[in-house]
């Protein structure tokens, strides 16, 4: 598998970089494995110290004008992910879309939007080893991951440093 970016996709990954650090409230959205994508990233956020939501969450608060929303979506068609994102731009949010399809309506509807395409052709070996969104989820939790290690060393955060804050740390 490889991971394709390009240029404006690097900008908006330096821009959410950014926006996380600044940002006085940091919330995630996605549904199925996207997100779980996204609790995944939520949870290191969490251990770096951020002020981090997963939308729809019972303890969830009210996403606030300079927010930074960060939306994970394969297709970029699922209907709550686009709503999530109209809704959450509408306050005043910084929208981030993390998707496949730079044509969706998650990406018109986020303020900036990452292409994650892997180039794996669409044949009965991929269908059997990797089905569905298989691809994107594990490149968009790959994607996320490299961006804690961004964020670990701009917020002079270490392993130790993070364990600290690990939900089950003796």
């Amino acid at each position: 598998m490889s991971l394709k970016m390009g240029d404006e996709d690097i900008r908006g990954l330096h821009e959410m970089v950014n926006s996380l650090l600044s940002s006085k409230k940091i919330f995630l959205y996605g549904v199925g494995r996207s997100g779980l994508v996204a609790k995944a990233f939520a949870i290191r956020l969490v251990q770096l110290g951020l002020n981090v939501f997963f939308i729809g969450e019972s303890n969830t608060p009210m996403v606030e004008e300079d927010s930074v929303v960060i939306i994970v979506s394969n297709t970029g068609q699922t209907m709550s992910a686009v709503q999530t994102a109209n809704i959450t731009r509408r306050i005043g949010a910084k929208v981030f879309a993390i998707t496949s399809n730079p044509h969706s309506k998650l990406a018109q509807a986020a303020s900036t939007y990452i292409t994650i395409a892997s180039n794996v052709p669409n044949d009965e070996d991929r269908m059997r080893y990797a089905p569905l969104g298989t691809i994107f989820e594990e490149a968009a939790a790959l994607l996320l991951d490299a961006v804690v290690t961004v964020l670990m060393k701009r917020l002079n955060e270490t392993d130790q440093s993070m364990r600290k804050r690990h939900a089950i740390w003796v």
